[in-house]
């Protein structure tokens, strides 16, 4: 809009024509000046909305990394989550260090005699050593594949005449086959490692001089998916009767279209899903959720509130992003104050988890009062905008700057935010989950996209096995052996 202001050709002919001129003349000013400020405190707004966005990052809110862009800049310590503490650096006390140390035992001697006498030179050839000093070398020896013939008598009967032949093993099913050792490396390089196919296949070549096809290692990975299946059930299984359980979900690419990864996991078992949809659908798939009566602990996506035979707590991370947000952003000082009340009460809790399985009832008293504070004087600094009686009626929630929304989710949801505070056994963040979901974002990463629906499924299978495998401290390439030799690891319920 443009201010046209009068000319003193118009204010002196407005004054000739008389009074009324001259204040229809500046009521039409104002009536332009009101307009244009209108005007400009939409654009302020807009403009306001667009920094806000702009400035929104995976450090500050829930937007995921890769969301930044290649213009990321680096990561202050000042912008960290993390407080700083007073540990030095290096290894703490009690930390187990691990360095070489000599065995008892070596795999092999080697003895170095002395010939001659160092001061006369006099031949010490069969003279008994008085003693030895030792230094131990730790080296892995040269590889290659072994080959193992089996063969089967066929001997005749010297009464009747038939025919007898041995028996097999039964793993020994073909004239040329590979063994599960083979099977063992090719599972645990494109598995564990997330390294491509043509890949594994070079590492082979490049250590044991022997190249097998990408089709072996490709079938090392559905045998395994398979022998490993009744295994993610005995996980799915364990984690519908847990008391706690973390929740967490990303996109992925299968077959070039946007597919969802669901994890449930805890500190021992890891579930993966992969399936088309991200909500109940998937969730009902999953087959956990819908069976599990304990604490569920995730980012306040809306879907999981639907299952209401079970307790929520929500993720205080992602609170602490979006609170460094709104202070950055907006300068509020209520959104420090509760920031730092959250850690406040963390520390209370890791305080007192070694003696009691929650926090004394004046302390969650004073907290509560504490952070019902916080909300009121975050309200104040937010006050709603009124309702525009001109403005079209639109369908769902109306439209609340992030400030707002965050007060009235830490408003309505109080107790699933401090569920850490009442309950000992609930984390203060959902990282569990996002630390499952992490290693699945690197595949993707390495691979860009899974060429099938099933590749997808049974990579997500063996990630189950695997990563619950890890949480209970087994030997990752062990546990794929056994997988392979028909004893695969098998998680027990703890009592």
């Amino acid at each position: 809009m443009n201010l046209r202001m009068p000319t003193l050709e118009d204010i002196h002919s407005a004054f000739e024509q008389g009074e009324e001129a001259v204040v229809a003349l500046f009521a039409d000013v104002g009536k332009q000046v009101e307009a244009l400020a209108g005007e400009l405190q939409q654009q302020a707004a807009a403009l306001k909305e667009l920094e806000a966005r702009i400035g929104k990052n995976s450090r500050n809110s829930g937007k995921p990394p890769s969301s930044d862009g290649y213009g990321k800049p680096p990561v202050k310590r000042t912008d960290s989550l993390r407080e700083s503490g007073t540990k030095p650096n290096g290894g703490q006390p009690g930390h187990e260090g691990r360095h070489l140390k000599p065995t008892d035992t070596p795999d092999v001697t080697e003895t170095h005699a002395v010939e001659h006498c160092c001061h006369c030179g006099v031949s010490l050839n069969g003279v008994a050593a008085s003693g030895y000093e030792e230094r131990q070398v730790f080296d892995i020896p040269a590889m290659r594949i072994e080959v193992t013939a089996h063969r089967a008598e066929i001997t005749l009967c010297p009464a009747c005449g038939a025919e007898n032949r041995g028996e097999f093993p039964v793993e020994v099913s073909a004239p040329v086959q590979y063994g599960n050792g083979v099977k063992t490396w090719a599972a645990y390089f494109t598995h564990q490692h997330f390294i491509p196919v043509e890949r594994t296949a070079q590492i082979f070549e490049d250590l044991v001089r022997h190249r097998v096809s990408e089709a072996v290692v490709l079938n090392a990975g559905a045998e395994l998916s398979e022998r490993v299946r009744p295994i993610t059930d005995v996980i799915k299984e364990h984690l519908r009767r847990a008391d706690v359980v973390n929740l967490d979900e990303s996109g992925l690419r299968v077959c070039g279209k946007l597919h969802w990864l669901h994890v449930a996991c805890d500190e021992r078992l890891t579930a993966y899903e992969i399936h088309a949809r991200r909500g109940q659908e998937a969730i009902d798939a999953a087959n956990i959720l819908p069976a599990f009566t304990g604490i569920a602990v995730h980012d306040h996506w809306k879907p999981y509130f639907g299952y209401e035979q079970c307790q929520h707590a929500l993720c205080n991370a992602h609170h602490l992003r979006e609170l460094q947000y709104i202070e950055k952003q907006y300068g509020q000082p209520w959104a420090t104050e509760m920031a730092a009340l959250l850690r406040e009460i963390k520390k209370a809790v890791d305080s007192a988890k070694s003696d009691a399985n929650h926090l004394p009832a004046e302390q969650i008293s004073a907290f509560e009062q504490r952070y019902a504070a916080i909300v009121t004087a975050g309200y104040a600094a937010n006050p709603r905008p009124p309702p525009d009686p001109q403005a079209p009626k639109k369908k769902g929630r109306p439209k609340q700057t992030p400030a707002l929304n965050l007060l009235d989710r830490l408003r309505d949801f109080k107790p699933q935010v401090l569920a850490f505070m009442y309950d000992f056994r609930v984390p203060f963040d959902n990282n569990q989950a996002e630390r499952d979901v992490r290693m699945m974002k690197v595949k993707q990463k390495v691979s860009g996209s899974f060429r099938t629906v099933e590749g997808a499924e049974r990579f997500a299978r063996i990630r189950s096995y695997v990563s619950t495998a890890r949480k209970n401290t087994v030997n990752i390439f062990s546990a794929i052996r056994d997988a392979f030799a028909g004893k695969p690891f098998t998680p027990s319920i703890e009592t």
